[in-house]
């Protein structure tokens, strides 16, 4: 009787759903009305608390309805596993009222609403239904069920039932059982399909005029049909490339073929996503398949004309990349990108994929298709940017999918037909769009132009031709198709090839002024970061040298200009047009001190006291006048600070030599911007002091002990007084102050161990409010910095006795607030890992004294103890009773020492059980298993060539 009334309640949500009878809200008072009467009312509201709505069933009904829901509406993040299991076998035994149901409405019933109706109730029941009544086994012999052959033979060749009848055929069609001996069902479903199929789409090719001019029915059935055909293969392919199977295999690949030529997106994305699951499946198949007399093994020949057919279908279709920003609007002009399209990025991650494992099964096809297609528009049939752009996107995704000697042939072949388009094609609109698919082509392939130098020179000379462009978009492109090639190939730039006379940076240089000339101020910044990596790529110091003074000439010209009128009159600093022509310079430095690493020594060393006296005039002068910060002037010369401390923290990061930054550089820096720091009001406070002083301290480590008290004391309660009003202000002081805390953890602990026990006090509440804190990134610092202060203090007896006996309880007490609440489930490894440290203190003797006072409880140990705590905090879940809670807890401290997985899984399960009626989502629970399956995806991936993105890749360059 229960699972009748959920039936009963499913067909009305759905007839409710058609009628929209949303009138209905008049608190029926005679409820017992036929099922005809429930079929054409609105029952959908229950909120108006119907008096006499079946009341003696009425708990049931809610109970079961709850179970039943989250069954259909699975998510092992929200139940134990337990808790699953129990429901599973409930619904099996319950299943069989559903199946009469079913069945007897199916076989009877002739009214077409409530035969629609069951349809789609069954559709929902069928991911859950037990096998047996869908495949039923007589001596050994399996067959469709009755009520599978029902839908086969009665319900799917009628139209008006197709629709949802293949949606239930879909569901049982995915099934993935994994036993030959079910395989004569599904072929008995395929066979059943596929002579429905032939009759209704005689001719697969006109399926996209269908869709375009079908009504919503064709549509919908259309889009069934690919999510069936998908569904099915992806679990049944095998058993179809069976020789009597293969017309039925290659018809239904025909149909997919031409739907993914439906312009048509969540279409598209279905076939895409099969596309790549075959593709791959093929992929791995060669990787095992051993030589023979046999060319092409006989699963790629099965699939040999499908594959071409979908090569060109990915090509026609292919999403736009990132590095792409020359685009034609909606009034076809060409316009710079100016906003990410983050779908159109991952559907070309997607489809990049599938074609580099399709270039590996063919790779002769896939550039016979490329090359046709781009003869076709240099003769100027069909050319339209579109269909340019489309083939240069798939020709710059597939690189590192071919073998060296054909990726030369093939790029050589387009990229010189590419620029004899670019030299025939009239209008600045059509070169720009040229311009941009060479550039990221070229972009695309830095390990043939690392091998053909003279193919690399020519590139980055049209590379320099195009940043004098003045078509939006196009200087951009340039610039940072320049800065991939230059960090792929810097070596190729600084040594002396074959018939030059010089390396090709002294040529660059001597002609920089020209070739920046037209570029804005953002652009000169990548350049200049390009050009910083091939001069630290020189092996020869004093070469090195040379050219790092030949390279910042220009910008030392106007730096010296200003310091000299500056030197004169420290008033004209004071003007925005100065402090943005500093600003610019500052830059320029950060990004080339990115580039050429330790080499920026040389650079800096010229300007470091004139910049850190810039500095002190503009703090000086904001400290004078504390509103101007709020001015055009005022926020240039802050600007230009944090510019500084920028330039600063790049510096000290990169550089190799410690010793000579700490001894040279520290003193005059800590006294420049430390004072400002502590004595300016919070508001030009910049959070990239903090910043800088982490770097300081990660980067000098034991040589900087002897500042990191003068460190804190200028920024621990300063910065502390502004973030702790409450959890919203100075967002970047607050992440930026707690990885400085972590940094001196890490690095400079003896640091905190020697302050007063009042400022560590300070200290541990300022750790605890930050992993309190409801930004996900801070909480996650406060976690770290939390663990790694136990796994300190631990190293040390005395140390830890005294921590130990002040704190643990407090922390622990912590610790299991943020772990049961709804608010810090990112953090959960983090907090789990906190948890066993602290049973493990414990439990291993770390800590020799009572944690608890003698006089007050008298427990047989720490571990006791420490159990009571966590126990009764516990306790206060109405959801487990105390029993369940201990024992919880005794397996919690027997796991401790024992397997870290196993721990967390143990918590886990607790937690879902604490919250099992609340609809939060638990997915952060089973962050560690999602990290583990996306690192093996990676590493999956990288072993494939060409799958890792080119640039993504430090290519070894032994060039000499």
């Amino acid at each position: 009787m229960i699972i009748i009334i959920i039936i009963i309640i499913i067909i009305n949500n759905n007839n409710n759903n058609n009628n929209n009878n949303n009138n209905n809200n008049n608190n029926n008072n005679n409820n017992n009305n036929n099922n005809n009467n429930n079929n054409n009312n609105n029952n959908n509201n229950n909120n108006n608390n119907n008096n006499n709505n079946n009341n003696n069933n009425n708990n049931n009904n809610n109970n079961n309805n709850n179970n039943n829901n989250k069954i259909f509406n699975f998510s092992e993040e929200q139940m134990t596993q337990t808790k699953i299991q129990t429901l599973k076998i409930t619904f099996e035994k319950e299943f069989s009222l559903i199946n009469d149901l079913c069945f007897y409405i199916l076989e009877n019933a002739t009214r077409v609403p409530l035969i629609k109706a069951t349809l789609e109730t069954l559709q929902r029941f069928l991911n859950w239904v037990p096998l047996h009544y869908i495949i039923e086994v007589n001596s050994g012999i399996a067959e469709p069920s009755k009520l599978v052959k029902l839908l086969l033979h009665k319900y799917f060749p009628e139209p008006i039932f197709r629709n949802s009848t293949l949606k239930c055929l879909t569901e049982i069609g995915n099934l993935s059982l994994g036993s030959p001996q079910y395989d004569a069902v599904f072929i008995a479903i395929i066979d059943k399909f596929m002579n429905q199929i032939k009759f209704i789409k005689p001719d697969p090719s006109k399926i996209p005029h269908d869709y375009d001019n079908g009504d919503q029915g064709e549509r919908t059935f259309i889009h069934t049909v690919s999510l069936f055909l998908t569904g099915f293969f992806k679990s049944h392919l095998k058993i179809m490339e069976n020789s009597l199977n293969i017309p039925y295999l290659t018809l239904a690949h025909e149909i997919l073929v031409n739907i993914s030529n439906i312009d048509e997106l969540e279409l598209f994305k279905i076939c895409l996503e099969y596309w790549n699951f075959l593709s791959s499946n093929l992929y791995s198949d060669i990787a095992t398949f051993t030589t023979t007399l046999l060319s092409t093994p006989p699963r790629l020949q099965l699939y040999k004309s499908v594959l071409s057919k979908v090569r060109i279908v990915l090509i026609d279709h292919m999403a736009k990349p990132e590095e792409v920003i020359v685009v034609e609007d909606e009034n076809g002009n060409i316009v710079r990108e100016t906003t990410k399209d983050t779908d159109s990025l991952t559907l070309y991650e997607s489809m990049r994929e599938t074609l580099i494992f399709l270039t590996h099964l063919d790779s002769e096809n896939t550039q016979h298709i490329m090359l046709e297609k781009l003869q076709t528009l240099i003769s100027g049939r069909e050319f339209t940017f579109q269909r340019l752009n489309t083939l240069c996107w798939a020709i710059g995704s597939i690189s590192g999918a071919q073998n060296k000697e054909q990726e030369k042939r093939f790029l050589v072949t387009v990229i010189k037909d590419l620029l004899e388009l670019c030299q025939n094609k009239k209008g600045k609109d059509n070169k720009a769009v040229i311009a941009s698919d060479i550039m990221y082509i070229v972009g695309q392939y830095p390990r043939f132009l690392k091998d053909h130098w003279k193919f690399l020179k020519t590139v980055v000379n049209k590379l320099f031709e195009f940043m004098h462009e003045s078509h939006p978009g196009v200087q951009d492109m340039a610039c940072d198709t320049f800065l991939k090639i230059s960090k792929q190939c810097k070596r190729k730039f600084v040594v002396l090839q074959v018939e030059e006379s010089q390396p090709f940076i002294n040529e660059l240089l001597n002609q920089l002024s020209t070739t920046i000339a037209h570029l804005e101020q953002s652009q000169i910044h990548t350049f200049y970061e390009a050009v910083g990596y091939m001069i630290a790529s020189s092996s020869d110091a004093a070469f090195r040298e040379k050219l790092v003074n030949k390279f910042m000439e220009l910008p030392n010209q106007s730096w010296l200009q200003i310091m000299g009128a500056a030197s004169v009159k420290v008033e004209s600093l004071l003007t925005i047009e100065v402090a943005r022509d500093i600003l610019n310079l500052i830059k320029t430095n950060n990004r080339a001190a990115m580039s050429l690493e330790n080499c920026y020594i040389t650079q800096i060393s010229k300007i470091y006291l004139d910049l850190l006296n810039v500095y002190r005039t503009y703090s000086d002068h904001i400290s004078r006048n504390p509103n101007i910060y709020r001015e055009t002037l005022g926020q240039a010369m802050r600007s230009v600070k944090k510019e500084t401390l920028k330039l600063l923290e790049t510096f000290i990061e990169k550089s190799s030599d410690k010793q000579v930054i700490y001894s040279n550089f520290l003193q005059p820096l800590l006294e420049a911007v430390l004072g400002d720091y502590r004595t300016n009001i919070p508001e030009t406070r910049d959070p990239e002091v903090l910043s800088l002083m982490t770097a300081i301290i990660t980067s000098l480590k034991q040589l900087v002990h002897p500042e990191v008290p003068k460190i804190l004391e200028a920024v621990f309660e300063t910065t502390l007084s502004m973030i702790t009003k409450n959890f919203e202000d100075y967002p970047y002081h607050r992440i930026n102050f707690f990885n400085l805390i972590r940094a001196i953890n890490s690095n400079a602990f003896t640091v905190f161990h020697n302050l007063h026990p009042q400022q560590f006090k300070l200290l541990i509440d300022c750790v605890v409010w930050a992993f309190k804190h409801t930004e996900r990134n801070i909480s996650e610092t406060g976690l770290h910095i939390l663990k790694e202060l136990i796994e300190n203090v631990s190293k040390n007896s005395d140390v830890a006795n005294v921590f130990f006996k002040t704190y643990l309880v407090s922390l622990l007490n912590d610790i299991l607030y943020i772990l049961t609440d709804s608010f810090h489930k990112s953090g959960f490894a983090l907090e789990c890992d906190i948890l066993r440290m602290m049973f493990q203190v414990v439990e291993n003797g770390v800590v020799k004294i009572p944690l608890f006072d003698p006089q007050q409880a008298n427990f047989p140990s720490n571990s006791e103890y420490v159990k009571e705590i966590v126990v009764t905090f516990l306790s206060a879940s109405p959801n487990v009773s105390r029993p369940q809670i201990q024992a919880f807890v005794g397996r919690l401290f027997n796991l401790a020492n024992i397997n870290n997985n196993d721990f967390k899984s143990a918590t886990r399960d607790f937690l879902i059980t604490l919250k099992e009626w609340k609809s939060h989502e638990n997915a952060d629970l089973y962050s560690d298993e999602k990290n583990i399956e996306k690192a093996l995806a990676l590493k999956k991936q990288a072993s494939i060539p060409g799958m890792v993105r080119p640039n993504d890749v430090n290519l070894e360059m032994n060039d000499l």
